[in-house]
């Protein structure tokens, strides 16, 4: 058999094979063989068909999956013999007119490769690290939360600016029926003044553009998926289920101790203290995810490379359960596009600077990850024992093992970005944050 790669660009090939008789000759004569015993012609005993009638009625059949057998064997192991990198799988070219009969069958396979190129991690950037702190306006307010929700809530005929509101938003066309506890002064202005002086079993109609400072908060109240939160401009309706004010908790050293533990938060100094240490370290993961948003869209950005994009529209038509149009594909390639290509970014980034992901990697990461929520449950004490167990369950399933790699890869190229991108560093309010990252 021959085989050889012809190039039409740098990131599109064509395997060309050519095989010849000598290279299934032998396995066809086997099966022949093998089917003499068991072939049934009218007219002849069973086990007694000549063996020119049996190749006549089966050698055709048999001799397109040995064929095919040798053709996918020879394809597999020349692409390992070759080293190629690929992207999806080799795609067999159609051919209406092939003839099975021809001394010497040609297969031609259309391929897609990862193309060569280099990324430059310390080239001039405005990317920015953003430090985020918890201001006064939000420690305080986080203080009055507190004392509200372990307060005691007071019945009201009628709603007022300080009230606390249960009740149902409602929006049919997109799916919006959830029920919560708001108050007043968490919407906006202009929307909250809408409340003012309604009674239960009365309906307020609301924009959700500008609903709340920030927009995020649709999705805690109104159970807005993540990717619909920015731009969404509906209208939604509140039925008023009831209407409370609070007499606020006293802060003592009981409230102290159940919020936190025993002695742990001994005064208003420290419950402050502790609430800006607790929201800051939220607002670290948060600008941590940003930064590393924001380099893979410089990196994107600013390597280029070409990618098979036609073989891969149409090797998308080939594969999982339901089978691409077209039409699908395209829509389908566009979509993927930006991931596929920071993907390779990714995995060149790794390489360059040697980033391995080891199983001690994992499990580390796993021990970490299963303490930060045992002590979200109180449970800020584990043995050793008690959490190694949990890792080794977790660590047990594949899918897990999977989506914790990705976060640990993710890590690492995180610290690979910030030593090596040097962005700059700008300390902000939460809001500021806010209006950095979504332009509100």
């Amino acid at each position: 058999m021959d085989i050889k790669r012809v190039a039409t660009d740098a990131v599109n090939e064509t395997i060309v094979l050519n095989v010849v008789h000598m290279d299934y000759k032998g396995q066809v004569a086997k099966r022949i063989n093998e089917k003499m015993p068991l072939a049934t012609v009218k007219g002849f005993r069973k086990g007694q068909v000549p063996k020119d009638l049996v190749e006549k009625q089966y050698g055709k059949a048999i001799k397109q999956e040995e064929v095919k057998k040798v053709v996918d064997l020879a394809l597999e192991r020349f692409v390992q013999s070759e080293r190629l990198n690929l992207l999806g799988t080799p795609l067999a070219k159609e051919n209406e007119n092939f003839d099975w009969d021809a001394e010497e069958l040609t297969f031609e396979y259309e391929i897609g490769l990862v193309p060569n190129f280099e990324i430059d991690l310390e080239a001039k950037n405005n990317i920015v690290k953003y430090i985020v702190t918890a201001d006064d306006k939000l420690i305080d307010g986080q203080v009055e939360r507190i004392q509200k929700q372990f307060g005691k809530a007071i019945p009201q005929d009628k709603v007022e600016a300080d009230s606390d509101l249960t009740g149902t938003f409602t929006n049919e066309e997109k799916g919006i029926n959830n029920t919560t506890t708001i108050s007043v002064a968490t919407f906006n202005k202009k929307a909250g003044d809408k409340f003012i002086g309604k009674k239960v079993g009365d309906v307020v109609t609301v924009s959700t553009k500008g609903l709340f400072e920030d927009d995020h908060q649709l999705m805690d109240y109104l159970k807005v998926a993540h990717d619909d939160v920015h731009g969404l401009d509906i209208e939604v309706n509140f039925t008023i289920e009831a209407i409370n004010g609070a007499e606020l908790a006293e802060l003592n050293q009981e409230l102290f101790d159940k919020l936190f533990g025993e002695g742990k938060v001994a005064s208003l100094e420290d419950l402050k203290a502790k609430i800006k240490e607790d929201a800051e370290a939220q607002f670290a993961q948060q600008a941590d995810q940003k930064l590393l948003l924001d380099v893979q869209d410089f990196l994107i950005e600013s390597t280029k490379f070409d990618l098979p994009a036609e073989f891969l529209k149409k090797w998308l038509q080939t594969v999982g359960e339901k089978k691409l149009s077209a039409e699908e594909a395209e829509v389908e390639y566009a979509r993927s596009e930006k991931g596929l290509r920071f993907q390779l970014i990714e995995g060149k980034a790794m390489a360059q600077s040697n980033i391995q992901i080891t199983f001690e990697d994992l499990k580390e990461f796993t021990s970490g990850a299963i303490r930060q929520q045992m002590a979200q449950f109180g449970q800020t004490n584990p043995t050793e024992e008690e959490v190694q167990g949990i890792v080794a369950r977790v660590l047990s399933n594949q899918e897990e093992v999977k989506r914790l790699s990705e976060q640990v890869v993710a890590a690492k190229l995180l610290d690979l970005f910030k030593e090596k991108a040097n962005p700059t560093t700008k300390e902000v309010t939460y809001e500021e944050f806010i209006a950095a990252s979504y332009g509100e």
